[in-house]
């Protein structure tokens, strides 16, 4: 007669059942017993005959099956950064308008989600995003500067210095001075540099230097304009 096998305590052989998500009709229809018979098994009674050894093979495999291994949810998961330029886009709505006309054409409503860190942008659409705030960026820095350089009517003195031509042989070398020029309408100049139009940027400078006097074709051709704004 072969010698009884050790059982387990009703805590675990609930436990494991419960470790393997199962409910009890579950396992009694798998053993083909009724679940007020499994039910009797976790409350202290042992099962007989055949199915004795049946419910022993399923505790022994429920024991030696490999557990899932979960890992813990934040509680608090941080929301989405929403990159630093969407905020200079809809600070305003002069700005959020501004966006738009510069390509970014998403809803209020996905604006609001990237802002509250709800969802994050593409990369498609972080693309617009840059391409956006430095458009609208210029847009803005160039309305100061044509105040700033305007200035009321009194305009902007400009220092025309003469490149070093030290490296350009003799017979080819220019006498240019030092030379200031006052700019009183920027303009076209500043429009012309938001844009990066540089065939109508030449022809506003070649406006505004004739005022040199006859010398003027000698600064027609220069490597920067630079100004304290």
């Amino acid at each position: 007669m072969p010698a009884r096998r050790c059982r387990p305590s009703v805590e675990v052989r609930r436990g494991l059942r419960e470790g393997l998500n199962l409910s009890r009709a579950q396992v009694a229809q798998a053993l083909g017993v009724s679940p007020s018979t499994a039910g009797g098994w976790e409350s202290g009674r042992d099962p007989s005959g055949e199915v004795r050894e049946k419910y022993a093979y399923f505790l022994d495999g429920a024991r030696t099956r490999p557990r899932p291994v979960s890992l813990p949810r934040p509680r608090n998961p941080q929301p989405l950064q929403p990159p630093p330029s969407l905020h200079y886009l809809t600070r305003t709505d002069h700005a959020r308008s501004a966006a738009r006309e510069a390509g970014l054409t998403v809803t209020d409503r996905t604006l609001k989600a990237w802002l509250e860190g709800r969802r994050s942008p593409s990369k498609r659409n972080l693309e617009k995003i840059e391409t956006a705030y430095w458009t609208v960026r210029r847009q803005n820095v160039a309305r100061y500067l044509v105040g700033r350089l305007n200035a009321r009517g009194r305009g902007t003195r400009v220092e025309l210095h003469p490149l070093n031509q030290s490296q350009v042989d003799r017979p080819r070398q220019r006498v240019v001075e030092f030379r200031t020029l006052n700019i009183r309408h920027w303009d076209l100049l500043v429009e012309a540099w938001s844009t990066g139009d540089t065939q109508a940027f030449d022809d506003a400078w070649t406006d505004q230097i004739v005022d040199l006097g006859s010398q003027w074709g000698q600064y027609e051709y220069v490597t920067n304009v630079g100004f304290a704004a």
